[in-house]
């Protein structure tokens, strides 16, 4: 996926969508910045823009394409008598590189994706490297045992101890392994972006 200057999406749509726009080198940078306030805002004057906004969101949050979000979004909305903006973000927490990040294997999702196509990942003791596979309660995702020694993974106790999972997922006492046990799920809270406006935009 080919998503551009990360400095200058983050501008636009907020410095949670990348992890390189969270560090102290952009913030002073962004204080820094000469403020233009004349400057019009893109996409905040009406409710599609709105939609818009929190939709690119989303997507660079992820790292997905139009194409493979849209398709999550419509699976969310098929679903009869569910909600369709928790049935999105299950989706997408469920994605395996996702989880990879989530359980602090790496630092970032761009990593993560990158850790599970080399195949440096199993799930359930087989290997996976399909970035996008569904992972299911019960799985237990691991780094794969040939892959334990290399640099990528040095000082995982240290990475253990600093490990802020989300409810549904646990690690194992080494830091090699997370088992999924419960569906993946985000609160309101826990979002920099709105689901139920990103339903709204396609449901238009």
């Amino acid at each position: 996926m080919i998503i551009g200057p990360k400095y200058k999406i983050c501008k636009r749509l907020g410095s949670s969508v990348f992890e390189k726009c969270q560090t102290q080198k952009y913030q002073l940078a962004e204080a820094r910045a000469p403020r233009r306030s004349s400057r019009p805002k893109r996409g905040g004057s009406s409710d599609f823009g709105a939609q818009l906004l929190e939709k690119q969101k989303a997507r660079f949050t992820y790292g997905l394409s139009e194409s493979q979000f849209a398709r999550y979004v419509h699976e969310a909305m098929e679903k009869r008598g569910a909600d369709s903006a928790q049935g999105l973000m299950g989706r997408l927490e469920a994605r395996l590189d996702n989880v990879v990040f989530r359980a602090g294997f790496v630092k970032t999702r761009r990593a993560a994706r990158q850790m599970v196509s080399h195949a440096h990942v199993t799930v359930n003791g087989k290997r996976m490297s399909i970035p996008s596979h569904k992972i299911s309660v019960g799985d237990v995702i691991s780094i794969r045992e040939g892959s334990k020694g290399s640099a990528l993974f040095a000082g995982r106790a240290e990475a253990v101890a600093e490990a802020k999972l989300p409810a549904w997922l646990t690690l194992s006492a080494d830091g090699f392994s997370a088992t999924v046990k419960s569906q993946p799920a985000l609160g309101p809270t826990e979002t920099a972006f709105n689901p139920a406006t990103i339903i709204q935009f396609f449901s238009r």
